[in-house]
Formats: C-alpha cells, structure tokens, sequence
C-alpha cells in the first residue's frame, strides 16, 4: 500500500494533462492572455470556493468519526481497569479467575480483534466470546457478603461501560463516509482540475508548474481523507494506547495490592500495604 503516497504526484500528472490537453480541445475564443480578469477569474474562485467547502465538511466529519472511535477505546480500557481493581476484592478462586481473564481479553483486543477491524471492518467473535466469559465470572460470584455483593455490583457496572464501549468500537469499524459525499468530493476534484481550462488559462511555463502544485495540494487533500476514513483500517488507524495504558495498570496493581485474605497463604487482612510497596 505504499504506493497510495505517490497519490499527490498522480494528481500533479493528470492537472498537467488535463491543463494541457484541455487547451488544445477548447474554443479559442475561451483562451485570455496573462493579466485579463473578468468572467475568466470568477469561474475559478467559483470553482475553487466549491471544492474548499465540500473538502471541509468532509474533513470535519471523518475527524468527529476518527474522534469518537479513540474515545470509545479509552472508554472500555477504564471499565476493564475498574473490573481489574475491583476483582483483587473478590474472595479466591473468583479474583484470579476475572483477573486472568480481564488481562486474556485485553491481550486479544489489542491483537486478534485490532487485525479483524482492519481487514473485515467488523468485531471479532472469538474476542466477543472471551468477553462474555468474564461477564459470566463476574455474575457468578456468590453474593451472600455484603462486602462482596458491592464489590460484584462495582465490578458489573463497570463491564456494562465496558461492554458499551465495545459495542460502539463494532459501529465505528464498520463506519465509512457516505457514498454521496465521496461523489461531492471526486466531482469537485474534477470541476478544480478542469478549472483551468474552463477559464481559458494559457498554456505556459509558468502556468504549467502552478497547474502542477496545484494538483499536488489537491493529491495531498485526497490523500488525507482517505487516511481519516474508517478509523479501524483506513490509513490512520486509531492507536492501541489506551489497552496498553491498562495492561501497565495491570502490572502495576499485581506488584502493588496485596492478595486477598481468603487467597490460600495470603497475609491477614485486605487492605494494601501502607507503603505502597511490595514485602520483598
């Protein structure tokens, strides 16, 4: 795929083309010498206002789409912490057993499930099942303690936000910009390269190096919003930051809390260490 960034210098090739072929197929009576104004000039700017605005409500709506797709990730990367956190609360097998599959989820997220967007547009169902045997851990803890009832309930709550979260990540892979705005898009590009010949510029050294800059900005512009549509496998994927922040949260809390007093050969009591450090 790396010739797609070749994409800027083929445009720069077809303005040249068009510009130059143009010239030669269009009424004489269309060509103006350097200097003169008039009806020559306003074809252009007309040309050039219409492309400028298509070009910005596009780049506005793929941004708010490549937006929402990271925010959505940074979402269910915080309720998968919350349910880490909440698991070391947990009487035991119940803590290793969410605990381990918290951090078998995320893995796979970050792995299978991000090349399954980038290829099929779509979540993957291993994943998915993967998810659902955490959820079925979480429920399955007995509830009998208080203690543990609150803490199952903090653990849930925070599955439901991850499992929301999840859910619009499935929408945004299959997200594409709409058709009608990529036929605005490309009928633009084509009224800006056929702009030149329509206001009757002629052909020149000077003209032919601009027509050719010119291409290259428009080439460049089409380029980036291919980059920004479909957040999940176009050529701006949106990063894996936020599931790699969590499973250094995770690391993080397996050296730092302190096993559960029910955990066989765990210290007496459930409360961190007041230091904050590990017993060496």
């Amino acid at each position: 795929m790396q010739w797609i960034f070749l994409l800027p210098v083929l445009f720069a090739v077809i303005a040249v083309i068009v510009f130059v072929v143009g010239d030669r197929v269009r009424p004489k009576a269309w060509r103006k010498e350097d200097g003169e104004e008039g009806a020559h000039t306003m074809v252009l700017d007309l040309v050039n206002m219409f492309f400028a605005a298509i070009v910005a409500f596009v780049v506005v709506i793929c941004w708010q789409s490549y937006d929402d797709a990271h925010s959505h990730t940074v979402a269910e990367a915080k309720g998968l912490v919350t349910v880490y956190e909440a698991a070391h609360d947990l009487p035991e097998p119940y803590r290793s057993n969410i605990e381990g599959l918290t951090r078998e989820y995320t893995k796979e997220v970050v792995t299978q499930e991000w090349s399954t967007m980038d290829h099929h547009q779509r979540l993957d169902d291993k994943v998915q099942g993967t998810f659902d045997e955490l959820r079925a851990a979480v429920d399955s803890v007995p509830t009998t303690d208080p203690d543990v009832k609150d803490t199952q309930d903090k653990a849930s709550t925070a599955l439901d936000a991850a499992s929301d979260a999840r859910y619009d990540r499935g929408l945004d892979a299959q997200y594409r910009m709409p058709t009608i705005l990529y036929v605005a898009l490309w009928f633009g590009t084509v009224m800006l390269l056929l702009g030149t010949v329509l206001a009757g510029v002629v052909v020149t050294k000077r003209n032919l190096l601009m027509t050719a800059l010119f291409g290259i900005v428009v080439g460049t512009v089409m380029l980036s919003i291919y980059q920004l549509d479909r957040p999940f496998s176009g050529g701006n994927v949106v990063p894996r930051d936020a599931y790699t922040l969590a499973q250094q949260r995770y690391d993080q809390l397996g050296k730092t809390l302190v096993p559960d007093s029910s955990a066989p050969g765990a210290p007496a009591g459930n409360a961190p260490v007041s230091s904050g450090v590990p017993n060496r």
